[in-house]
């Protein structure tokens, strides 16, 4: 039996742990308060730096520069190719509203009569070339029937529009971030692989790299096939002069990476088309947009996965399934996350079991 100075032994050393315990608990919730507002900026700087270090390296080997040189100057192009462009679309936005407003006041908009061709658009014709006529004859009338609905729509346009843009600067801040960790991506990566291997074990090295593939697979084969996709539609849409083309570019380009049909908003455009170009160019045209629309189903097997033994359909599941519980970045954390865990499933089937005894 347990004699009393035992029993006080064992309770001030269960209390001692349980104080300890409870004081780390709340040092650790208070850490996590405070770095709370920045985890969305560190965890896409982290996906970043992943993605883009075998270019640094390749490009660290060939270059006579130093590999903080290398980042510094990436970085500062990559930001500049985002800021400029940003600047100059928010103030075309703005200079074009203002000039619109001030136009639609003094009653000097002109909006031309459709043809018929409108007529023979699938579902939608008639009822478009009716508004359409009724805007070209008289648009303070059309636009004053129309006013709850702009109301409601211009709002949604408005804040489509701030969002866009906060999620520009956001990616300008974790451009930043990603550019601290490549410049110290030896220090990161040993560091990286001492938390797997305190975690995982031995295999913790293992699951590591094999996060890190993961990472770069997604950017493969869901942005850089989506980026495929918004590059080839704009190129068409410019040689038949579709208006803002670069714009129905960009929805192509968010469209593909959410993993939705590029056909919802190619389509439109295709119908478009045919209202006012010649037919064998608006076919060849529609033929085109079809492939590109496409083109994601075979592109895919040859991206996805490549490079790491993990099926495609465990990343491309894992990158929709986690899409779909915490956005764009849980493209990422949902494929890592579903591939760590395949890999840890199929290491519990390989295991060797004792032969059972007859």
């Amino acid at each position: 039996m347990i004699n009393t100075s035992n029993k006080e032994e064992i309770t001030g050393l269960a209390l001692e742990i349980l104080i300890k315990a409870v004081l780390v608990g709340m040092l650790l919730f208070y850490a996590f308060e405070v770095i709370k507002p920045f985890l969305v900026l560190i965890l896409w700087g982290i996906i970043i730096a992943v993605a883009l270090s075998p270019l640094i390296t390749k490009l660290d080997k060939k270059l006579k520069l130093s590999r903080t040189w290398i980042v510094s100057i990436f970085t500062v192009l990559m930001v500049t190719a985002l800021l400029v462009p940003t600047y100059m679309l928010s103030d075309s936005v703005i200079h074009s509203s203002t000039e619109l407003a001030h136009d639609l006041k003094n009653g000097t908009v002109v909006i031309p009569a459709p043809t018929e061709n409108v007529k023979e658009w699938p579902l939608i014709g008639e009822k478009t070339y009716s508004l359409w006529s009724e805007a070209a004859t008289n648009l303070k009338s059309t636009l004053k029937h129309a006013e709850p609905v702009l109301k409601e729509y211009g709002a949604k346009v408005a804040s489509i529009v701030t969002g866009t843009l906060g999620s520009i600067l956001q990616f300008v801040a974790s451009l930043i971030i990603a550019a601290i960790f490549l410049a110290k991506s030896e220090s990161g990566i040993k560091s990286y692989h001492t938390i797997s291997r305190r975690l995982a074990g031995e295999r913790g090295v293992e699951w590591a790299e094999l996060s890190a593939l993961t990472i770069r697979s997604v950017v493969q084969g869901v942005i850089g096939i989506a980026l495929i996709q918004a590059v080839l539609s704009f190129a068409g849409m410019l040689a038949m002069d579709v208006p803002f083309a670069w714009v129905w570019a960009f929805v192509i380009l968010f469209v593909a990476i959410i993993q939705i049909p590029v056909n919802l908003i190619t389509i439109p455009i295709i119908i478009y088309v045919f209202s006012y170009a010649e037919g064998t160019s608006a076919t060849i045209f529609a033929v085109y947009m079809f492939i590109v629309a496409i083109s994601d189903g075979f592109l895919k097997p040859m991206f996805l996965g490549r490079g790491i033994d993990i099926p495609m359909l465990v990343i491309l599941l894992g990158a929709i399934g986690g899409m779909i519980l915490s956005g764009i970045l849980g493209l990422f954390i949902g494929a890592v996350g579903l591939a760590l865990a395949y890999k840890l499933f199929m290491v519990w089937l390989e295991e060797d079991m004792e032969p059972v005894k007859a």
